[in-house]
């Protein structure tokens, strides 16, 4: 097994710098690192975690909005993609890709599922089947323990 990840460290949409390690403590953590003009993210990978959210209660799926140059996250673009107008699950911004570089990720969207000890149990690139399927497989394995 690997060493726990000491902090995870982005702002909430209000700009308040958070330690997502420190907010979720304890509990199976399931990011997404996104991006709202990437259209796999908005399209199928948001719903998809909303979907992963309802299915198991016992995990916390958080969004991460991984900011790039000309496509920046602001609470009102962020909050634009959903049409409720409602937010499922807690989101934050990466304005500096600190995150996206942490968990080295390929692009958008990225899953990286943690487990409630801190480890980082799986990363996966993509929102397409495989990547579905891949996910499903890692959170039942996770959840069963």
């Amino acid at each position: 097994m690997t060493n726990p990840i000491t902090s995870i460290n982005a702002v909430d949409l209000d700009g308040v710098p958070v330690d997502l390690m420190q907010v979720y403590k304890h509990k199976i953590l399931l990011m997404i690192i996104y991006n709202n003009d990437c259209l796999g993210c908005t399209g199928r990978a948001i719903p998809l975690a909303y979907e992963f959210q309802q299915t198991y209660p016992i995990i916390q799926v958080v969004g991460i909005h991984a900011d790039f140059p000309g496509r920046i996250g602001t609470k009102a673009n962020i909050k634009s993609i959903f049409t409720s107008g409602d937010i499922p699950f807690p989101i934050y911004i990466d304005k500096n890709r600190y995150v996206f570089d942490q968990f080295q990720s390929e692009g958008t969207p990225q899953w990286v599922l943690i487990s409630e000890d801190g480890v980082l149990f799986r990363s996966i690139f993509g929102s397409q089947g495989n990547a579905k399927n891949r996910l499903f497989y890692a959170l039942e394995s996770l959840v069963e323990k």
